[in-house]
C-alpha cells in the first residue's frame, strides 16, 4: 500500500463484536479472566490496552516497521530508550536538539553515568570522529528544532558498527514526508503531539522498531515504568493519522508561501526552511523527504528579543504557543520558550539566537496567513 491508504488502514480492522469500522475506547483498567492466566490477550491497561495496541499497530505500519510502542508524552518515549543504556555508554546527538531532549539528557540521566556529546550532525563526518568504544547510541533530529537543519540518515548508518543504535526523531517531517527506517535507522520516534495528532488536543509520544529482541526490551520498560498514553487520546489519534496525508499536503503548501513573503520582506535576515536550495543539506532533503514540511525558523536584521516580541506580540491567526504540528497556526521565541532549558552560551552557538522566531504554519488560507504576519512585520 501507499502512504496514503496505508494511514488509514494499515494495522487495523473493523471491531470483532460489532463490526465497528473505528476502533472502540476501551476505557478499561483491567479485563475479566476465563481462567488464571487465561486472557484473551490483555490482562491489565498499563501492560496493554485494545486501543492503544491498535494505534501502535497503524503507526509501527506507517513508518515501514515492525513494532510500535506508545507513550504518555514524547519525553516519555525518549526516557524509555536512554533506560536502556547502562552507566559509562555515551551517545552522540546534534548540538541544536530541541530543549526538551537536552534537558533530559543532561539534568536526568547524565546523573546515572550516561555520557551525552553534542556535535554538528549536518557534517557526517564530525558524527564518525565523536564515535568511541563506549558509543552506544545516536541520537538524531532531522529536520532539527529550530534551526530545521537536515542531516544525512543513511549517511549515519554507513558509518556507525552494529553495536551502536541509531535513533531519529523523525516529528517535524512526520511519516507522510519521511520514513527514517528505510534509510537505516533502528529506532524512530514521535512527538505524536505534533503532526501525528494534528489537532493541539493529545499530548503522546511513540516509538517504531524493527528488532524483536530490542522491541522486547523496551515494552518492559513501558510496562514497568508505567509511562503509557490512555485510550481516550489513543482513539484521538487514531482518528487524526487519517488525515495525516491531506493536512500535510496543506502545511507544505503553505509554508512554501510563507517563506516566498519572507524572502522579500526588508526586516527578515535569515530564513532556515529545507525547501530553499540555499539550505545546508538541501540535497539530502530532497533525497530522504517527500516535500519539506511546515515549519518555518527566521530571524531579524534587528537581531533582539524585544524586536522579536514585538512581532510575536502582534500576529492574530498565528497564535503565541508553545507546541506545533496542529492545524492552526502558532508563532514561538524558542529562546525563552522551548529552548529556555539550554544555556545561553549553547543555544546561541547553534543560532538559536535572541530575534529567532518559529512558525508551525498551518492549514488557513495561506493569503491571511500572509497578511497577519505583514501586518506584524510592518
Amino acid at each position: 500500500m501507499k502512504i496514503e491508504t496505508k494511514l488509514l488502514h494499515a494495522g487495523l480492522e473493523p471491531d470483532p463484536t460489532t463490526g465497528a469500522i473505528m476502533t472502540p475506547i476501551y476505557q478499561t483498567s483491567t479485563f475479566v479472566q476465563e481462567g488464571v492466566g487465561k486472557n484473551k490477550g490483555y490482562a491489565y491497561s498499563r501492560t496493554q490496552n485494545p486501543t492503544r495496541h491498535a494505534l501502535e499497530k497503524n503507526l509501527a505500519a506507517i513508518e515501514n516497521a515492525k513494532f510500535g510502542l506508545c507513550f504518555g508524552s514524547g519525553l516519555a518515549a525518549i526516557d524509555a530508550v536512554i533506560k536502556m543504556l547502562n552507566p559509562g555508554d555515551e551517545v552522540i546527538s546534534t548540538n541544536d536538539l530541541y530543549g526538551g531532549s537536552y534537558r533530559i539528557f543532561t539534568t536526568i540521566f547524565e546523573k546515572y553515568g550516561i555520557k551525552f556529546n553534542f556535535v554538528d550532525m549536518t557534517n557526517v563526518n564530525n558524527i564518525k570522529n565523536a564515535i568511541t568504544g563506549n558509543t552506544k547510541l545516536i541520537w538524531v533530529e532531522t529536520p532539527t528544532n529550530p534551526m530545521m537543519s537536515v542531516i544525512d540518515i543513511q549517511g549515519i548508518a554507513n558509518i556507525k558498527n552494529e553495536n551502536i543504535w541509531l535513533a531519529v526523531d523523525n516529528t517535524f517531517a512526520s511519516p507522510y514526508l519521511q520514513n527514517p527506517m528505510d534509510y537505516g535507522a533502528d529506532i524512530i520516534m514521535h512527538s505524536v503531539t505534533k503532526f501525528i495528532g494534528g489537532h493541539s488536543d493529545v499530548v503522546m509520544g511513540a516509538l517504531m522498531l524493527n528488532d524483536e529482541t530490542v522491541a522486547n526490551e523496551l515494552y518492559r520498560i513501558q510496562n514497568s515504568s508505567g509511562a503509557i498514553c490512555g485510550p481516550q487520546d489513543s482513539f484521538l489519534v487514531l482518528r487524526g493519522v487519517k488525515t495525516l496525508h491531506v493536512r500535510m499536503d496543506r502545511h507544505c503548501y503553505n509554508a512554501k508561501k510563507v517563506v516566498e513573503f519572507l524572502q522579500g520582506h526588508e526586516k527578515i535576515d535569515k530564513i532556515y526552511y529545507p525547501g530553499i536550495e540555499s539550505h545546508p543539506n538541501h540535497e539530502i532533503a530532497k533525497k530522504q523527504m517527500r516535500n519539506f514540511g511546515g515549519m518555518i525558523s527566521f530571524t531579524l536584521k534587528n537581531d533582539t528579543t524585544a524586536a522579536a516580541y514585538s512581532i510575536l506580540e502582534k500576529t492574530k491567526l498565528f497564535s503565541l504557543a508553545e507546541s506545533l504540528g496542529g492545524v492552526e497556526s502558532l508563532i514561538g521565541h524558542p529562546a525563552s520558550m522551548t529552548h529556555a532549558s539550554i544555556p545561553r552560551e549553547v543555544r546561541t552557538q547553534a543560532g538559536v539566537v535572541d530575534s529567532l522566531i518559529r512558525l508551525s504554519v498551518g492549514i488557513e488560507e495561506v493569503s491571511d496567513l500572509i497578511a497577519d504576519l505583514k501586518t506584524a512585520l510592518d
